[in-house]
């Protein structure tokens, strides 16, 4: 752990932890650490390991760098386990001898996977995505009937899981052979919502490609493809596919490809509450968001929109940590680019305490910070403070 002062370490725990509202009992209950410890360490008598700071930062949804300025035991923790995690999809079609986990079991341990991952807690999936890999890879094998069905299923949940950790730390094979790993596993789910989760998943390797043109080609065929929408879960695969659409749209330059998809988004996300359903967030809240991020994709001459709508409309806290910080981190770019340094400064760290590893590792929080320094370069210490962190220079 980095050298600092147990008592600056104790008040840094404290004063996140009382933002959060979280009592001293409701902290160790959820980092599963003694509340003596939790007293201890608050109090300077103690220094948290580096498990222990892990496990704290982790319950308290902040990256350990905002405990411990200079911590990088995050980004190391999620590097180390990548190998494992290819390492665990390396024979995904190779059945082996090993007795399967109880479907139940690895239900729970999927479903914590998605909560981690839509309150972009990377670090804790990497740690526990190639066991969880190999066991409902190995349930998949074993299973015969309807509970082959499930442990599809259960295999596409986790490998999405484990390509958000790939994608967003820059492994983009490994991301790309997690989404095809997806797809293969929602081929066998029998269900079409499966597919059509994967199809939105998979845009991804679009994104990282530049490959906009084909990739909207993609989703619109999986549009096409899905579900007519006539009830909640419908509704919302239908009407992510085409949020994604016309994100991508923008970023071909497609304006009209862009705001059809986002009124058909539009729509359909007025039909069902907000809600992550099959682990993709989706409802009106979750459309207002990407409306940002279309304007920012179809570049400057659009920026005026995604200002305008952050005037009247801000996330609110009960969306995902992720989807919050994306809108803050896509906003602080039009920002930059009206020519408001300030206010994207001001965006950019409301992202960070939102949602610290999603920050710390999108490019375009980084090419914002970096922007924003050129521009200030003589101006407050927290802005280079804040410009180190993220690795903008």
């Amino acid at each position: 752990m980095p050298t600092a002062s147990r008592r600056e370490v104790g008040q840094h725990i404290a004063t996140i932890r009382r933002a959060r509202r979280m009592t001293q009992a409701d902290l160790a209950r959820t980092a599963y650490v003694s509340l003596a410890t939790i007293k201890g360490i608050e109090r300077g008598a103690r220094s948290p390991s580096d498990d222990t700071l892990d496990s704290i930062a982790a319950a308290l949804n902040v990256d350990p760098s905002r405990i411990i300025t200079g911590s990088t035991r995050t980004d190391s923790r999620v590097h180390a386990a990548l190998p494992g995690i290819s390492a665990a999809i390396s024979a995904y079609d190779i059945p082996t001898d090993t007795p399967p986990r109880p479907l139940d079991e690895l239900r729970t341990a999927a479903d914590a996977l998605v909560q981690w991952r839509l309150a972009a807690q990377y670090a804790r999936i990497a740690e526990r995505a190639p066991q969880l890999l190999t066991d409902t890879l190995t349930a998949l094998h074993h299973a015969t009937g309807a509970e082959q069905l499930h442990a599809a299923r259960l295999l596409a949940t986790t490998a999405r899981s484990a390509d958000a950790v790939a994608y967003k730390f820059g492994a983009r094979d490994l991301s790309a052979r997690l989404v095809e790993l997806m797809r293969w596993a929602a081929a066998q789910t029998d269900n079409p919502l499966a597919e059509a989760t994967a199809a939105y998943v998979r845009t991804e390797t679009f994104f990282a490609a530049r490959a906009h043109v084909p990739g909207l080609r993609a989703l619109e065929q999986a549009i096409d493809a899905s579900p007519a929408p006539i009830g909640r879960a419908s509704t919302a695969a239908r009407g992510a596919l085409h949020m994604r659409a016309a994100v991508i749209a923008g970023r071909c330059g497609n304006e009209d490809a862009a705001t059809m998809h986002l009124d058909e988004a539009r729509g359909l996300g007025d039909a069902v509450p907000e809600a992550a359903y099959d682990g993709t967030q989706f409802g009106p809240d979750s459309v207002r968001a990407h409306e940002v991020s279309v304007a920012v994709s179809l570049g400057q001459d659009h920026v005026q929109r995604a200002l305008d709508i952050a005037d009247e409309w801000t996330p609110p806290d009960s969306l995902p940590q992720e989807r919050q910080s994306g809108f803050w981190i896509e906003l602080a770019r039009a920002q930059v680019w009206a020519g408001r340094p300030d206010d994207a400064f001001e965006s950019l760290k409301v992202a960070r305490f939102i949602a610290p590893q999603h920050t710390r590792e999108h490019p375009w929080a980084r090419e914002a910070a970096a922007t924003i320094r050129r521009l200030k370069r003589a101006d407050a210490e927290s802005l280079t403070s804040f410009a180190e962190w993220i690795g903008a220079v």
